[in-house]
């Protein structure tokens, strides 16, 4: 339905045509816009509501206890590959997350992971490169995730978070109710995810607007005559170049086909999907939002580390 819209407001109502650039970024930015804003709605509802009623301690608990130490990390690591998103897009459960008090690392597992593996993203990789490459592609997905996480739930960073986007507005109450019913609940669960939204909103705008632009005017055969042969920085030259595009995994794989058909080695295309998709420019504007300069450098430095040691053992491998 949202593509839908898009392409009606894109296409019909404004008129431009699907084949021009100005029309490709429009209805890019429009889709994805939309689409991410109520992600981002229905995610801080959401886990605004499961913060009032869950014990939030008792999770907490679980999830950091010892005797399951790095077993949570590899439930993070699972949700975030079950479910479908890009970067931007796993972007408002992150915050959900972190609205919920779950473990940085953990949410840095989850968000790092995401845009990595997809059921989606999987099934054409079988069906292009085999089981063998699409189960170990998972595995090395997963892996940046499950890291990436560990180092950071270590450099104890959580001061670097930006609490003021989750700080709720305290009103004093004359009536001398101290019960809540059903619809305060709701008012105060609605009024808290609002105001996150609203402060992450703009964000989202510009970050998308980047990723638009990206997507309707750089050619898809521009980054090839780069990477093609067993150049020994292809793999970190791929991440780098790959850092301003903007798409899914599921958008990304033909193009790494592409790619290695015209002779790029298959560490190096899967590196430079790998950062495609879980290192965008527009990603890390909205993250910016909700974290300092040096949490995010350090999330991106060590996903591209990551991303990097996985296309030379990829070039090694296969």
């Amino acid at each position: 339905m949202i593509d839908q819209f898009a392409s009606w407001l894109t296409f019909s109502a404004l008129q431009l045509s699907a084949e021009t650039h100005a029309g490709q970024a429009l209805h890019f930015f429009i889709y994805d816009t939309i689409k991410i804003l109520l992600l981002l709605t229905i995610m801080t509802h959401a886990m605004s509501l499961l913060r009032h009623y869950l014990p939030m301690e008792k999770m907490q608990t679980f999830l950091t206890s010892r005797n399951f130490y790095g077993f949570d990390y590899v439930i993070a690591s699972l949700f975030g590959a079950l479910t479908p998103f890009c970067s931007c897009s796993s972007i408002p459960l992150f915050i959900g997350f972190l609205q919920a008090k779950i473990p940085l690392g953990l949410t840095f597992t989850f968000l790092a992971t995401s845009p990595l593996v997809n059921e989606i993203a999987l099934v054409l990789f079988l069906t292009i490169f085999g089981w063998k490459i699409t189960v170990m592609y998972a595995v090395a997905g997963m892996f940046v995730g499950i890291m990436s996480g560990m180092i950071l739930s270590k450099m104890h960073l959580e001061k670097e978070i930006k609490t003021d986007l989750f700080e709720e507005k305290k009103k004093t109450c004359c009536c001398g109710c101290n019960k809540e019913t059903k619809l305060t609940v709701l008012q105060k669960v609605s009024r808290e995810a609002r105001g996150i939204t609203r402060r992450v909103a703009p964000y989202v705008v510009i970050g998308v607007g980047i990723g638009a632009l990206i997507h309707g005017y750089v050619p898809e055969g521009y980054f090839e005559n780069a990477l093609t042969g067993g150049n020994l920085f292809s793999v970190p030259l791929a991440v780098l170049v790959a850092v301003p595009l903007y798409a899914n995994a599921s958008g990304v794989i033909p193009i790494v086909e592409a790619l290695v058909a015209k002779g790029v080695v298959l560490g190096t295309a899967l590196a430079f999907m790998m950062a495609v998709v879980g290192l965008s420019l527009p990603e890390a504007l909205i993250l910016k939002r909700v974290m300092s300069w040096k949490l995010l450098g350090a999330f991106f430095g060590i996903v591209t580390v990551g991303i990097i040691l996985i296309g030379y053992l990829f070039n090694i491998v296969m």
